[in-house]
């Protein structure tokens, strides 16, 4: 195939010309180019492996941590999304027989949700195999790249986060 007929993504399109982009949009076309990828990827695996989703997976994650279940509430915390997005997912996961839901004893209002018994080890079955994948798609850096990267995606998080509170307060 010809190379001029795959379509290009914005951080090889910022590579090429580079004097049309800022070092800092270079850097975060690389991040969001890196995460797009290992995403997809993950995505692909839990589909063809386990025929779930990756919200569904992330979901699951979150009970596996809190045996004694979480509110809707918390959950969406957690995972960034609203209630109404986090609804339908745990309806379906209740129906399959991996999510169980009870009244909280605390908040009469309030549902706790959990995973079952059959959730609970599905899960982990995946959370293996993910694990494994991780790995593999992490595989060409060695333990001094992987202990660079997460300092300096630290220090990038914590840039961020100041950007963020700096904006906060104008």
């Amino acid at each position: 195939m010809d190379d001029r007929m795959i379509p290009l993504d914005a951080e090889t399109k910022a590579v090429e010309m580079p004097e049309d982009h800022r070092d800092e949009l270079r850097l975060w076309l690389r991040l969001l180019t890196c995460s797009t990828l290992i995403e997809g990827e993950v995505r692909r695996r839990l589909r063809e492996s386990f025929d779930v989703t990756l919200p569904r997976f992330d979901l699951m994650a979150q009970l596996d941590k809190a045996p004694d279940g979480m509110t809707l509430s918390d959950l969406s915390k957690r995972m960034m999304v609203s209630n109404g997005n986090l609804t339908g997912l745990v309806e379906r996961l209740v129906t399959s027989g991996h999510l169980d839901r009870r009244v909280s004893p605390e908040d009469r209002r309030a549902l706790v949700i959990s995973l079952t018994e059959s959730g609970r080890t599905e899960f982990r079955t995946m959370a293996t195999e993910h694990e494994s994948w991780i790995a593999e798609l992490f595989g060409d850096l060695t333990q001094k790249d992987q202990k660079d990267l997460m300092r300096l995606l630290a220090k990038t998080k914590l840039s961020a986060r100041n950007a963020i509170m700096k904006g906060d307060r104008s």
